[in-house]
């Protein structure tokens, strides 16, 4: 059973990609969805075993890389957090799937999609069941390879080509840290597996276990968390690596509620949780994680108040939410990070199948400024994006209400300047996510509708294969996080047995319970009303002082700033990528292929081939007498050689012999 459920999405995307002209598109969409599907309920089975009923469950298979002390085996590991990643992308990927049947049904090419969906599902199965780092590394290049063709599989437009390469290219300085810190990990520990990494964690711990580089020693643990970390900065989008994210909304918008909701962006997260042990040893690599989350969460939610793409607002939505995860598990307190990775995934899910709806129903139209007035025309999809901001902006009782608002109290109660730093960004952060939040629902749904707006009256509300996704969605992003809370974060829970690990001096979570004044718990809820106030104040009433901001210069100068979001892609591109393609033009253009290739080329390389040839051919005389001449000569030529190697030989094994008779000849001359 537990087999299945890996091996469920790989046979549907095989029968999908290479079956797919005889199944055609709804038969290709019936094989991957109803695997996935059976996917789902086997990891349902799965998560009562394991979690509900204490029993994990180690499953070897064969070995895959043995060389002296590497050893790496196919090994599946179930246990309380690879269930929880189980349900989440499971239960989304069937969803997605459910939704693209009626999203995709007028693209010819939808069998090569459904075949992209499960193979993606495939690898993040294989990124979170792994035993040891390199099937973990297999599942991540994976999920990585299956983004870059979701992303770019309407491959005819050139943005979503670009957006590709980019967030293929990207990923790749991630993936670089993750691979020099699995290799660090097997020259500390000999080996990759993570029973035995993180059993001998503690031993090497100690400061005389260092990597000396340039002649300086470093902590061997802290930089080894430091590299991996830096995997998760790329796959999680935090700030520095995030760029590609806004970016592959290219893609279709399924594709974004996979990627970017439920699985890949929090893939890295998962990692993080997964190698606590290690982390918990390095308590610098906890501060520089701390403070990487927390000004992803700001910075994010900062850029995403002025952004028009309905999907982008959700994207940088994302991103922030992410820099929550992450923070939470640089406090440390991976099980609430972990937990708000479940509750996000609902709610964010949702958020992008509404958008997807609205984009299906406006055809294929993006840009809030050009919808308005939809609530009418739109009712189901608008009390669906209602119910996923709502839960997005932590709105009591909500799903998201228990999960996001504990991150902060948990900062707040570390008493840290690294806690102090994440407790008031990530306060400061909820605001904009609740201006940007309603500005969404505002200009989507509650504006009028401007001037440019288009034939209303072929707008459709969600059809039934699309709605019943959201349905389910909304219960999720309404009632998961009730249900869950005093499970899986609750004071002396067992939940998590021993898939997490938090050393005794960083247990946080009695304390931000019980001693967090009331005034820091309100913080998140008075932020959340008053972004909604600003959004209603700014979006519609006409208030003289904003206006006023508005046409300023200091007004100007902030939107160009949000809006372009902060000139990262700016700088990149002029101060990094510009240099590199200098760098290829002058010296591989230039120099190689327009100077010493060309040279050589076209007429040096030829003219030397053509020559040799003609003074070769010149040997074949057709004379019996000449080939005997050269084989005698090739003979003795041959038997010149080895008789010198012979004697060369010799002399190297005697010339101690050697130098002994010439010193006596010498002397007695």
């Amino acid at each position: 059973m537990y087999l299945l459920i890996v091996i469920l999405p790989l046979i549907g995307s095989f029968a999908a990609g290479f079956f797919g002209r005889f199944l055609g598109s709804r038969g290709a969409a019936v094989v991957t969805t109803t695997c996935v599907s059976l996917s789902s309920i086997l990891s349902c089975i799965a998560f009562y075993e394991v979690a509900l009923c204490a029993s994990a469950c180690y499953i070897r298979i064969a070995p895959w890389i043995f060389s002296e002390l590497f050893d790496a085996a196919w090994g599946f590991l179930f246990d309380s957090l690879t269930v929880i990643l189980l349900l989440v992308v499971t239960i989304v990927s069937s969803l997605v799937h459910i939704y693209s049947i009626s999203y995709m049904s007028g693209d010819p090419h939808s069998p090569r999609f459904f075949c992209y969906l499960s193979i993606f599902t495939f690898f993040m199965l294989m990124l979170v069941t792994g035993d040891n780092f390199i099937q973990l590394f297999l599942g991540w290049e994976g999920v990585g390879l299956a983004s870059y063709l979701l992303i770019n599989f309407w491959f005819t437009r050139i943005q979503a080509n670009k957006a590709a390469i980019k967030a293929m290219l990207i990923n790749r300085v991630g993936d670089f840290g993750l691979a020099l810190g699995i290799m660090g990990c097997f020259t500390i520990f000999q080996t990759v597996d993570f029973s035995t990494i993180f059993a001998c964690a503690s031993a090497f711990s100690e400061p005389h276990h260092y990597f000396l580089f340039c002649n300086m020693e470093f902590h061997a643990i802290t930089v080894i968390c430091i590299l991996v970390f830096i995997g998760a900065v790329g796959k999680s989008a935090q700030i520095g690596l995030h760029t590609w994210l806004p970016d592959a909304m290219e893609g279709p918008t399924p594709v974004s509620a996979l990627i970017h909701a439920a699985t890949m962006v929090t893939a890295g997260v998962f990692m993080i949780a997964r190698c606590s042990p290690l982390f918990e040893y390095s308590p610098n690599a906890l501060i520089v994680i701390t403070f990487v989350g927390a000004m992803t969460s700001f910075f994010a939610a900062t850029t995403g108040v002025l952004q028009n793409d309905l999907k982008r607002v959700i994207a940088y939505s994302t991103c922030s939410q992410s820099g929550y995860m992450i923070f939470a598990c640089g406090i440390p307190n991976y099980s609430v990070s972990v937990f708000h990775l479940m509750n996000h995934a609902c709610f964010k899910a949702l958020l992008f199948l509404s958008a997807g709806s609205v984009i299906h129903a406006m055809s294929d139209e993006q840009d809030m400024r050009k919808m308005g007035g939809l609530a009418s025309l739109l009712p189901f999809t608008y009390a669906m994006m209602l119910i996923g901001s709502l839960s997005l902006i932590g709105f009591p009782f909500l799903t998201g209400f228990y999960s996001k608002d504990v991150i902060p109290e948990l900062a707040y109660t570390k008493y840290t300047i690294s806690g102090n730093f994440a407790f008031w960004l990530g306060s400061v952060s909820v605001f904009f996510t609740s201006y940007y939040s309603f500005r969404l629902l505002f200009l989507t749904f509650l504006a009028p509708t401007n001037s440019f707006k288009r034939d209303l009256s072929k707008c459709h509300d969600a059809p039934i294969l699309m709605a019943i996704p959201l349905i389910l969605l909304a219960f999720g992003s309404i009632f998961v996080g009730y249900l869950a809370r005093d499970m899986m974060i609750g004071s002396g829970t067992n939940f998590w047995a021993n898939s997490l690990f938090i050393l005794p001096r960083n247990e946080i979570l009695a304390e931000s319970e019980f001693a967090t004044p009331t005034i820091i718990k309100l913080i998140p809820i008075l932020f959340s009303t008053l972004g909604s106030f600003v959004a209603y104040s700014v979006n519609f009433v006409v208030n003289p002082v904003i206006l006023a901001l508005k046409t300023s210069t200091f007004g100007n100068r902030l939107y160009c700033f949000f809006n372009k979001r902060w000139f990262f892609d700016k700088v990149f591109n002029d101060f990094l990528a510009r240099s590199f393609l200098r760098f290829g033009y002058e010296v591989s253009f230039k120099a190689l292929d327009k100077g010493a290739i060309e040279i050589l080329g076209p007429y040096g390389i030829s003219y030397t081939i053509r020559k040799m040839a003609q003074q070769i051919s010149k040997i074949q005389s057709g004379f019996v007498y000449h080939y005997a001449f050269v084989m005698l000569l090739g003979l003795t030529i041959f038997i010149s050689v080895i008789g010198l190697w012979d004697f060369i030989s010799f002399w190297v094994d005697n010339r101690l012999y050697f130098i002994y008779i010439v010193s006596f000849l010498f002397i007695n001359i």
